[in-house]
């Protein structure tokens, strides 16, 4: 299922992003809204999803089977994997083949960053118990996980990557200053932001940022931002007692 199709599109996008996985549909939504829908119309970026189901074995296009040495769950068969990704890779280089994953490396702003930069990426969706290991010793060449606990499958966490990934894409946002102020790029959370009114329900917008002065108006948002990454996330500022962590 390509994403791109019937749709205009630079000559050539920044990114392609290459996404397996046994249940397919569960991207229609997401990559048909906002920002990943107009950066994929724009051409900017061009997302395909691949239906492993497509490489299954046997008559039932089987992808799954009972794990070695017992145990509950089924596992993701290596055959329709590696089918698939060397298929891809015949057809061009890929800097990265990611598996989303709960014991991989804790996704972050630095990591979509990087990944923003690539060429071309895969991304695979464990689904059941797991996927056979021999994926991860021949394939994956980094694993993702966006959090401490377990999902259904890898399909929620490569959406996560894919939109942090192509908001950073140059013309994705309509301001291109957008992506650069977000939280965690200068290292520290974002400040408050307020909007019209100037008051409402009792609650007023602080006099600094209706007073015109943008020197007073950055010095407040960068001490903002300094209390609240301190109060959130202390261990951005190296501070063990964080509340994330239990500290």
């Amino acid at each position: 299922m390509s994403t791109t199709k019937d749709r205009p599109r630079r000559e050539e996008p920044y990114l392609r992003i290459d996404i397996l996985s046994v249940v397919p549909q569960t991207f229609e939504s997401v990559l048909g809204a906002s920002i990943i829908k107009r950066a994929l119309e724009a051409g900017l970026v061009e997302i395909v999803v691949h239906n492993l189901h497509d490489y299954g074995l046997g008559r039932y296009k089987q992808v799954d089977d009972t794990p070695y040495g017992g145990g509950a769950g089924m596992i993701l068969r290596p055959e329709p994997i590696f089918e698939c990704i060397e298929r891809l890779k015949s057809e061009r280089a890929y800097d990265d083949v990611i598996f989303l994953t709960p014991d991989g490396d804790l996704f972050t702003q630095a990591a979509a960053n990087r990944l923003s930069m690539a060429r071309a990426i895969i991304l695979l969706c464990g689904h059941y118990k797991g996927i056979d290991e021999r994926v991860r010793t021949a394939l994956v060449t980094r694993e993702i996980s966006i959090g401490d606990y377990v999902l259904t499958g890898g399909e929620l966490p490569a959406l996560v990557v894919a939109d942090a990934v192509v908001r950073l894409l140059p013309g994705a946002l309509g301001d291109s200053e957008s992506a650069l102020s977000d939280s965690f790029q200068g290292g520290l959370l974002d400040a408050p932001y307020y909007t019209k009114p100037a008051e409402y329900r009792g609650i007023t917008v602080p006099d600094v940022l209706t007073s015109g002065d943008h020197a007073r108006i950055a010095e407040w948002r960068e001490a903002e931002a300094l209390k609240r990454t301190r109060e959130r996330r202390g261990s951005m500022l190296g501070d063990e007692d964080d509340p994330v962590r239990g500290g």
